[in-house]
């Protein structure tokens, strides 16, 4: 439940705030008459992201016929690298979405083309979407049968979250910084990602790829990964109650590779989210 809020708290809101940057600046060029393919666009773009949920669903059944640990193994190195990805392409490009938005609208509007609106807002709303659903795919796959309605609620939540925290910030967020609310996304998205991978490890090792050990510590006397807690935790934060020597090492070494990759260097969080969303 707490993996699957994150990734569609996060995703939901970057769908959010593309809409609104292209309405807001609908508004301010008195272009109204674009609302309507903006509206259109989004709408599509949903559906198109319900599609690809249904092809993903659908091709999954033959392709676990193949081999389900193997294909389970191969969806969660899969989600990592998309989790990873996505995470160091919003680090580096989240200041200048508004900027580039507007470009493509003023072209638009020069060559008498504002439907082409709706494409961007098509565009932007359908990639959110198609990455939640391999995201969520790469969760699922790993948390196993009987975490759908936790996973559901996690997902209704984390979309409702996003749609009052939109609402919010265009009407009147003018002091929460954009940078900063991407950064702590991204940390939980990296412990998330973190946690996905070590699993990915734990399975190699039990499909024989990798040598079996025995764990290190068992802490489930304490905290089951069959509790409420352990579970959401385990999908949030990858918490195991008895991991593997290769477990832990992999959930470390990724948490340094990628936390210098995505926080080394970087320049200060100053862009307010006022600057990207005022009209």
């Amino acid at each position: 439940m707490g993996a699957t809020f994150v990734v569609t708290l996060r995703e939901a809101f970057e769908a959010a705030l593309i809409l609104g940057i292209v309405y807001g600046y609908l508004e301010k060029i008195k272009a109204r008459r674009g609302y309507r393919y903006v509206t259109w666009g989004g709408v599509l773009g949903v559906g198109a992201s319900v599609g690809v949920g249904i092809a993903v669903t659908y091709l999954s059944g033959p392709l676990l016929d193949v081999g389900p640990d193997i294909i389970t193994a191969v969806v969660i190195f899969a989600a990592v690298g998309l989790l990873t990805w996505h995470a160091w392409w919003m680090q580096q490009h989240a200041r200048f979405i508004k900027g580039e938005v507007q470009h493509r609208i003023d072209e638009a509007r020069a060559h008498n083309r504002l439907w082409v609106v709706g494409l961007i807002a098509f565009t932007g709303v359908f990639r959110e979407g198609a990455e939640t659903v391999l995201f969520l795919w790469g969760i699922l796959a790993q948390a196993g049968a009987g975490s759908g309605w936790g996973s559901l609620a996690g997902g209704v939540a984390g979309v409702s979250a996003a749609a009052a925290l939109g609402w919010g910030i265009f009407h009147g967020g003018q002091h929460v910084s954009l940078p900063r609310f991407f950064s702590v996304t991204t940390a939980f998205i990296m412990l998330l990602a973190a946690g996905l991978f070590s699993n990915g490890v734990g399975r190699l090792q039990w499909l024989g790829v990798l040598p079996a050990s025995e764990p290190i510590w068992n802490t489930s006397w304490l905290l089951s990964d069959r509790s409420i807690a352990g579970g959401f935790l385990s999908g949030l934060i990858g918490y195991r109650s008895q991991p593997t020597l290769p477990e832990v090492g992999a959930y470390l070494v990724y948490l340094i590779v990628v936390g210098v990759l995505l926080f080394a260097r970087r320049t200060p969080a100053s862009v307010p989210l006022a600057d990207l969303t005022r009209p």
